[in-house]
């Protein structure tokens, strides 16, 4: 399928490639591709021309390098064989410039090699599996990720030490992996909701393949605690809380159109429960009352969609995929100096992996890291929820 592609949109590349790998020559007359068909091409112009152009410049480099060495060891022969200089130097000629013909027998040179062609293979295969999210530079170029940070609370016994070093590696790993971040630090509940309700609306949705939201901080079963938290309420005071479910309708088609068939992952460092007392900082507020857990939604009714009307219906909560740190009613642990475990191990496995492996493989090498779990009288394990990706999604997919 990727061959048929670049026939249609570099077809240079195509012959060379085709040599190369001894493929048969196509039929003398065959029929041009429709525009539709051209225009939904997996694999675009642009991306075939990107990688050819990175071929070559490579090559060239090698070869510039090539020759000054040579010139290097021509001029150190002079000083101790004359004569030897004299037959070299008179042979020696400059590369050319732009050369087609040395280019194509040099890239045919190359792409012949069974690493060059595996790895070939392996990105094209990649761009051009219908299984899999499309991710383009233009798409990479408009990655915005959410990151929320609880850290100094109203009730200052609740402060999270050790979450600013979270927060700042969260921020590079994302931006790593093309990501602008939107931080936001010390949020009420309704503020958490209200910067999720904003980020729904950013600009560069329409041309993102991916969104990542991060929120760190104090939990309870299905909610996430916003700064103001008390420990007690008096009367009609409603508790300071962001209820966990309230990310999935935001970013869901309903409210963030922009979003819709595109992965939407989800990261949640907070207790699920209550606090056992234990020497490690715990991320959980203590004598929180649980609340119900997050369940999948029922059946939407029709929303206000009219009989004999064009509108077509989507699913509610569908390419979401979350990581949450901790399974039901038990708490997630953190460090006062190095930062909560999940984040920890996220950070690590996604700077070795991320390169390789989906989204899926990533997050269960994170829960893996939880086999051997520092702690040795406490243990946790993170939970993957709400996943409904129905392709695999890789932050590079070899562009």
């Amino acid at each position: 399928m990727f061959i048929s592609h670049i026939q249609h949109v570099e077809p240079y590349l195509y012959e060379v490639l085709r040599e190369s790998w001894g493929l048969p020559a196509p039929p003398a007359a065959e029929p041009q591709m429709e525009e539709e068909e051209r225009s939904t091409s997996l694999i675009s112009q642009t991306t075939v021309s990107a990688i050819m152009a990175s071929i070559f410049e490579k090559l060239n480099e090698i070869y510039r390098n090539q020759d000054e060495a040579s010139r290097t060891m021509i001029t150190n022969i002079k000083s101790k064989d004359p004569t030897l200089h004299s037959k070299l130097a008179c042979g020696q000629t400059a590369l050319p410039a732009a050369e087609p013909q040395r280019e194509k027998e040099l890239l045919t040179l190359f792409l012949k090699s069974p690493v060059m062609s595996s790895i070939f293979v392996s990105v094209a295969d990649k761009l051009s599996n219908t299984n899999i999210y499309p991710v383009t530079k233009k798409s990479i170029e408009n990655r915005v990720a959410l990151l929320i940070t609880n850290i100094n609370f109203t009730d200052r016994t609740l402060n999270r030490y050790g979450a600013d070093r979270d927060e700042a590696n969260m921020k590079n790993v994302l931006r790593g992996l093309g990501y602008e971040v939107v931080p936001h630090r010390d949020l009420t509940g309704d503020a958490i909701g209200a910067a999720i309700r904003k980020f729904s609306e950013h600009p560069k949705l329409k041309e993102t393949d991916s969104v990542v939201v991060v929120i760190m901080s104090h939990g309870k079963l299905g909610s996430v605690l916003g700064v103001d938290w008390k420990k007690k309420t008096s009367g009609d005071e409603k508790p300071d809380e962001f209820p966990i479910n309230n990310i999935y309708k935001h970013l869901g088609p309903e409210e963030c159109e922009a979003l819709t068939n595109k992965p939407k992952i989800i990261i949640i460092q907070a207790c699920r429960g209550e606090e056992d007392g234990s020497v490690p900082v715990k991320d959980g507020a203590n004598a929180a009352e649980p609340c119900e857990d997050v369940d999948q939604p029922g059946p939407c009714s029709s929303a206000g969609e009219q009989k004999g009307s064009s509108v077509r219906r989507v699913h509610r909560e569908k390419d979401f995929i979350s990581l949450l740190s901790c399974t039901p009613d038990t708490v997630s642990y953190r460090n006062p100096i190095n930062g909560s475990y999940l984040i920890q191990f996220v950070v690590e496995v996604f700077n070795t992996c991320a390169q390789k492996d989906h989204i899926v493989e990533l997050f269960t090498k994170v829960l893996q890291r939880f086999e051997d779990f520092p702690i040795a009288s406490d243990l946790q394990m993170p939970t993957i929820n709400r996943y409904s990706l129905t392709k695999c999604f890789y932050f590079n997919p070899g562009l």
